[in-house]
């Protein structure tokens, strides 16, 4: 874990092969088919809802005109000034009475319509902006002030030199070493080697670590043992321990405040923990002592007990190729987490993550990658008038080929799954203002295409207008997903989904990357931040001294606190009919947080495509913000990474479909006949003397494979309930053929259930008189047979042909007579390759039969 000697890396910034851009992958290929942008294109242009059948049926509704719009906020068709109409005789305008009926285009609103609203709305937005102006200056003024404090009272002298020469590394190993030169200046040895704190539970942390190395050690030791003795177990008790501490954050150990006062690593106690935890783990899980059953419940049981963790990726439009530099960090230290989300524009780049494998990755992450990046290439000339006649800069359809690189063409969140083995996870928001965000990925969407999900998570109002999300069909064309709705950006709502991808992948630790612009102003740490401890008395204090750390966290809170105000009480207006507060109010943050630092010309750039010298800078400052990070998340992930490893390892091969039997008995009892429909049939039987009605029932959908699931071709489609009942009793009758001159003295019953079946295809009566004559075997008096229908063998003994019989539960009991020495064995192959039950099924009746 975290790769200290450049081993993992990839190329780095400065190399000279990083620059061109002909080393990329797939650079000269762009990964979309006409086909797929031309079903987009004409699903943009679709309605979104269409006339229903009442609408169809009614003469007064089928001349109504349905209108579309041109963006979420602004219709096509709209009324120009002037403009003269038949109904007012040509004169210009809308007559009065036209004027009246108009209704009003703000639906009632029950919270709104009161007097007192109308009269205090407009005087309490003005004092709550006012005062929310007031409040924002006072904390630039107390941030400046922190900063100036910071710059010219702690970082002097040689900790300044440290500092400088800390930030100039181009590699990891190198920062590591300048790292660990600034902690032994600040004297953050002597604390490490320290194993009292109060952020976690050191005493019990110390006693776990002294018993699980010694229980390791005599369990090793009885792993070469060839004579060792039955019972007790040192692996057992190993496991028994593991179980009980190997849980998300037991005793603190994961801590952020633990990584927080050094430049790199943490208390010795706490890594020696890590470490023998992950030692342990990977002893038990290669150990011959346990079988395969119990490594594969112990690694589920430590999976949900551990949880995992996932890298999110925030939007912040060209802002977010801070991501790339801090993806190749992590990817390089070999930590890159296998789940990843991304919002808006960082959208775009866990598409890329979510879709390339390391190695491609590791010859993607470079500056040349500017090359592919032209989402903005339009010139002002061109995308001045677009936005003036459809609401926004960018056109979709465009956006939609230049993004399919990224995507690696119109792969599905399933299909990315299956490539990389990466959760590819993207926040969409629905235009309508009313329904819940959805984050697509291959649990939730699985048939989605992964580039339509990356346009509308990055669709912000003005800038791209909501787009319709695509999916596969199982015959490789692309069709409108979620009926044709349209979708917008993520990071309008849910920037960060920590709710939902703790619900869908059990995530607790989440490492974000946040470069939102808007956000960045309001981040600060008052304790400092992982691999970043506060400068005041050497990494111990406040930042600014108490008094202004408590300054800047009460006018935070305040300007939160009015913001709500606003939002509950619905005071805030909605520009482009969007509401904006939870652009500020939703939770930006994670368990590790990164924060990359912007300069001030990337907000001039912020709709711009970087060249190679911008992308090479914001990689570098991209990996400088994940280094100091590092260290906490491979401790993270040297655990969990071995319990992933089990739960792969020890995970049971996928099952095979089936092959349907000749006579498809086994089908028509499991799919076409449940337990209440043999029951009605054993009833009809009884009550009609042998006569039965055949349900009316459609065969199950579970019978077809869809075509596009990987590793199963198309099953031909099923025949109908007729002859499905029909092959049914004709199986279960068991009556072989009868060939004259047959010299067999006894076929074995195998062969004789293989010349039933070729000869089922010479005796094939109506499918009523099937039924008729095999209703019979529902009665324990069965009725009289013909002669050729009884069996008899080649020496001319007859034999009572096969009974069956339901049993209480509804499941079908075929007795077998053992009049033959050595006929049992021959008997339970037969009940076995018919599919009547399994051997544990199987059992003898009290009259000798055997039972299935």
């Amino acid at each position: 874990m975290a790769d200290e000697k450049k081993a993992s890396d990839g190329p780095s910034v400065s190399d000279s092969d990083a620059w061109d851009y002909r080393t990329l992958p797939d650079w000269d290929d762009d990964f979309y088919s006409e086909d797929d942008i031309l079903a987009f294109a004409s699903a943009l242009s679709a309605p979104e809802t269409s006339p229903s059948e009442e609408d169809l049926l009614n003469p007064k509704r089928q001349n109504a005109e349905f209108f579309t719009a041109l963006n979420d906020w602004r219709p096509i068709h709209q009324r120009v000034r002037g403009e003269s109409s038949a109904s007012d005789g040509g004169h210009g305008g809308i007559n009065k009475k036209s004027r009246k009926a108009k209704k009003p285009q703000r639906g009632k609103d029950e919270t709104r319509e009161g007097w007192t609203y109308t009269l205090v709305k407009y005087p309490l937005l003005i004092f709550v902006f006012g005062w929310l102006f007031v409040l924002f200056v006072g904390y630039l003024i107390t941030r400046l002030y922190i900063y100036l404090y910071e710059q010219y009272v702690t970082w002097r002298g040689k900790r300044e030199r440290l500092r400088k020469n800390l930030r100039m590394q181009t590699n990891y190993e190198s920062w590591i070493k300048a790292a660990k030169d600034l902690d032994r200046h600040l004297g953050s040895d002597k604390w490490k080697e320290d194993d009292e704190s109060s952020y976690y539970q050191y005493r019990t942390i110390k006693r776990v670590l002294v018993e699980m190395r010694k229980l390791r050690h005599r369990a090793e030791q009885e792993e070469h043992e060839t004579n060792s003795s039955p019972g007790f177990r040192a692996i057992d008790n190993l496991r028994g321990l593991a179980e009980a501490c190997v849980k998300n954050n037991f005793s603190g150990f994961e801590d952020p405040h633990l990584y927080s006062e050094t430049y790199y690593g943490t208390k010795d106690l706490l890594q020696a923990y890590v470490d023998e935890v992950s030692r342990s783990l990977q002893f038990m899980f290669s150990s011959s002592q346990l079988s395969q059953k119990e490594k594969r419940s112990f690694s589920k049981q430590l999976g949900t007990n551990f949880g995992r963790t996932a890298l999110c990726l925030s939007g912040g439009a060209t802002f977010a190729y801070y991501h790339f530099g801090i993806a190749k960090a992590l990817l390089d230290a070999d930590v890159l987490p296998d789940i990843i989300t991304g919002t808006s524009g960082g959208a775009l780049v866990a598409a890329l993550l979510g879709t390339r494998t390391d190695e491609e990755l590791k010859k993607l992450l470079i500056p040349a990658l500017a090359h592919r990046i032209t989402a903005c290439h339009d010139p002002m000339s061109v995308w001045l008038p677009r936005w003036w006649r459809t609401g926004a800069r960018f056109e979709s359809v465009d956006w939609a080929k230049r993004c399919s690189w990224f995507c690696y063409g119109s792969l599905t969140f399933l299909e990315g799954y299956q490539r990389t083995g990466r959760i590819l996870n993207v926040s969409c928001v629905p235009s309508d203002p009313h329904s819940p965000t959805i984050l697509a990925n291959y649990l939730t969407a699985p048939d989605c295409v992964i580039w339509s999900a990356v346009l509308a998570s990055a669709a912000v109002p003005g800038i791209l207008n909501p787009v319709v999300l695509m999916r596969k069909t199982s015959a490789g064309t692309l069709e409108p997903y979620s009926f044709g709705h349209k979708w917008k950006d993520g990071s309008l709502r849910t920037d960060i989904p920590l709710k939902s991808l703790n619900l869908h992948f059990n995530v607790n630790y989440s490492i974000v990357s946040q470069v939102n612009p808007h956000i960045n102003t309001f981040f600060f740490s008052s304790r400092g931040s992982v691999g970043r401890p506060v400068t005041h008395r050497r990494g111990r204090g406040w930042r600014g001294g108490f008094v202004g750390s408590a300054a800047e966290l009460y006018l935070k809170q305040d300007l939160t606190k009015w913001l709500k105000f606003l939002r509950h009480l619905e005071l805030l207006p909605r520009p482009l009919g969007q509401d904006w507060s939870q652009i500020w109010l939703q939770r930006f943050s994670g368990t590790v947080t990164i924060w990359p630092r912007s300069i001030l010309s990337d907000f001039w750039y912020i709709l711009s495509d970087p060249d190679m010298d911008r992308l090479a800078r914001m990689l570098h400052v991209g990996q400088l913000a994940a280094w100091p990070k590092l260290k906490f998340i491979s401790n993270r992930m040297s655990i969990e990474k071995v319990i992933q490893e089990a739960r792969e390892a020890t995970r049971p091969a996928e099952q095979p479909l089936p092959t349907p039997m000749p006579n498809e008995a086994e089908r028509t009892i499991r799919n076409v006949l449940s337990e209440e429909d043999l029951k009605t049939l054993l009833e009809q039987a009884r009550n009609s003397g042998g006569r039965v009605e055949i349900p009316s029932k459609k065969p199950s959908p579970s019978l077809t494979i869809p075509q596009h699931v990987p590793g199963h071709s198309p099953r031909s489609v099923s025949p109908s309930i007729s002859k499905r009942l029909g092959g049914w009793f004709g199986s279960l009758s068991r009556s072989p053929s009868r060939h004259r001159g047959e010299q067999q003295a006894r076929p074995s019953l195998v062969d004789a259930r293989h010349a039933a079946l070729q000869h089922q295809h010479h005796r094939r009566s109506s499918v009523m008189e099937e039924i008729k004559r095999q209703s019979g075997v529902f009665f324990d008096d069965p009725l009289e047979e013909s002669p050729d229908e009884q069996g008899s063998d080649t020496n001319g003994e007859e034999h009572e042909p096969a009974d069956v019989a339901p049993l209480q539960n509804g499941k079908v009991r075929r007795r077998v007579d053992r009049k033959l020495d050595g006929a049992g064995s021959e008997e339970e192959d037969v009940v076995q390759q018919l599919g009547l039950g399994d051997e544990e099924d199987l059992g003898r009746g009290r009259d000798g039969t055997f039972v299935g």
